[in-house]
């Protein structure tokens, strides 16, 4: 008996579209990541990890989808593949089986290290383009989290000595935040 067709689907941020990803393509299961690939331990790639069994094959839409590095991407895959999972990528046009076969090697470590040079260079002309604004005067940073009125209730609150743990999840901020909140004068 074959084994499952499992999707695996990651965006970066919440406003952005997981379905195009897998469009078209049958799956009977999906796992959807709304984290960085940055991050290795993500929420739906560790359930994926327990939800996949051998003779399964995942589904991903490109190895950037899976991983932000070699590192990572080959850590991943190989760990699929010794469970007997596995792992597809569609715009890739690549399949890994855990068969150790030096063109499937080459062809992970290769298309694994363009997409981590991309991500690269991405970053860099990001990083470039702020500067360029910040020089301007244009550039306005990350909009806050919080309006007037809320971080005036958590300055509140944090005087009042609830606990800043419970204050960050209460505002859905994470600590770090909640403490640049509280260091920030008005």
């Amino acid at each position: 008996m074959p084994g499952q067709r499992i999707g695996y689907i990651r965006v970066s941020s919440f406003d952005q579209n997981p379905e195009r990803q897998l469009e078209g393509v049958k799956v009977d299961h999906t796992f959807i990541d709304k984290a960085s690939g940055k991050d290795v331990c993500r929420k739906e790639l560790e359930a994926l990890l327990t939800y996949a069994r051998s003779g399964d094959t995942i589904i991903v839409h490109s190895m950037d989808r899976l991983a932000r590095n070699l590192l990572d991407l080959r850590n991943i895959v190989q760990n699929f593949n010794r469970q007997g999972i596995c792992i597809t990528f569609i715009k890739e046009n690549l399949s890994f089986t855990g068969e150790d076969s030096p063109m499937d090697n080459l062809m992970l470590s290769v298309l694994g290290a363009f997409a981590e040079f991309e991500r690269s260079l991405l970053k860099e002309r990001q990083r470039e383009g702020i500067e360029l604004a910040k020089k301007r005067g244009v550039y306005q940073g990350r909009k806050p989290c919080l309006s007037k009125e809320k971080v005036a209730e958590l300055k509140n609150r944090a005087a009042a000595g609830e606990q800043k743990a419970q204050l960050a999840r209460d505002f859905k901020i994470s600590r770090e935040t909640l403490y640049k909140y509280l260091r920030k004068e008005e």
